[in-house]
């Protein structure tokens, strides 16, 4: 998936007894570190998933952030300037997770850039106005949580770490949108069609977020036995269901599915069918915002070369200065 990197790392050969210890450390609750020995496919998974978790974060300040100067106020201007400015800092600690795996942060954004690696199909819908900023907070950041919140007992090291602080920061996340949505929701009769209008719109791209079903799922089976995930994507889905469909209903609001109904003998929420030919569309760049989201990101990336450019050229001539006082460096 990225080239020259990923080729390096699988210089050892698969050893039946060394995969035994592997996998009974991941049993017995232990981390595995970057310098651990590590199966190919652990490693080439994990990079996979790491880099398409901070893809998401880079990609997911768009939709919001295009409502900071228009937010109805300083305070909302404030919280949403802090949301935006999190969520790039969630994709750093996530390339880095991503780097100790031996995969590099150019590699990475190249693969993001030339439409070869994968981001959350969430983030291609469009933030049509104010409610969409609420509805996202409370509907999308609550389903990142529930996945986050098993990755952070992901048994690769490095990725659960930076799940333990970005879950921490997607929770005020979550509570901000959630305030939002409960204001506009008990506001003028404009007000909550508003938030009615946006949760229609977000509420199947949410439920698709989780990932296909779990029987569809090409990469689930090798993902819980490694304990990279602790949960399935349809256990994940039901857990969001059982918990924001009350408290949606319990504001007056409802969710665009007539064929959702309560299972008293499971006491799950049960939702209808999902449009999984359009998930694919939209994940193999067809949906409304695939192309404007991509074409932000490479004008930002163009835009920073210069930046880039500069910090190459002092890296080399500090490198040379080194070199001259007889690598000592230069004392700051």
């Amino acid at each position: 998936m990225y080239g020259n990197s990923l080729e390096k790392v699988r210089t050892v050969e698969e050893d039946p007894e060394r995969l035994r210890e592997f996998e009974e450390r991941i049993r017995s609750g232990e981390k595995i570190e970057p310098g651990d020995w590590m199966p190919a496919e652990y490693r080439r998974q994990l990079i996979r998933m790491i880099s398409q978790h901070a893809h998401s974060e880079i990609v997911g300040m768009l939709p919001e952030g295009a409502w900071i100067t228009r937010a109805p106020s300083l305070r909302r201007k404030l919280i949403l300037l802090a949301k935006v400015q999190d969520e790039g800092g969630h994709g750093q600690y996530l390339y880095h997770a991503a780097e100790t795996l031996g995969v590099t942060r150019e590699e990475m954004i190249d693969a993001l850039l030339s439409g070869k690696a994968k981001y959350s199909n969430v983030f291609n819908y469009p933030t049509l106005n104010y409610a969409d900023v609420g509805v996202i907070g409370y509907l999308v950041d609550f389903a990142a949580i529930l996945n986050q919140t098993m990755l952070a007992r992901c048994s690769y090291g490095p990725y659960a770490r930076a799940m333990v602080r970005i879950c921490a920061e997607e929770n005020f996340h979550k509570k901000q949108g959630q305030d939002l949505v409960i204001r506009m929701a008990r506001g003028t009769p404009t007000q909550k069609a508003m938030v009615q209008d946006a949760i229609n719109r977000w509420w199947w791209p949410t439920l698709m977020m989780f990932g296909p079903h779990d029987s569809d799922s090409p990469n689930s089976e090798v993902l819980i036995r490694w304990g990279i995930k602790t949960k399935t994507n349809d256990e994940l889905r039901q857990a969001f269901l059982n918990q924001i469909v009350p408290e949606l209903h319990a504001l007056g609001l409802s969710v665009p599915d007539p064929d959702l109904r309560y299972d008293e003998e499971s006491g799950n929420w049960i939702h209808g069918p999902i449009d999984w030919d359009h998930f694919w569309r939209v994940i193999k760049g067809h949906g409304p915002c695939n192309h404007e989201r991509m074409q932000a990101r490479r004008q930002a990336h163009e835009d920073g070369r210069w930046v880039r450019e500069a910090l190459a050229a002092y890296a080399s001539r500090q490198g040379r200065n080194d070199a001259g006082n007889g690598g000592e460096g230069l004392a700051l």
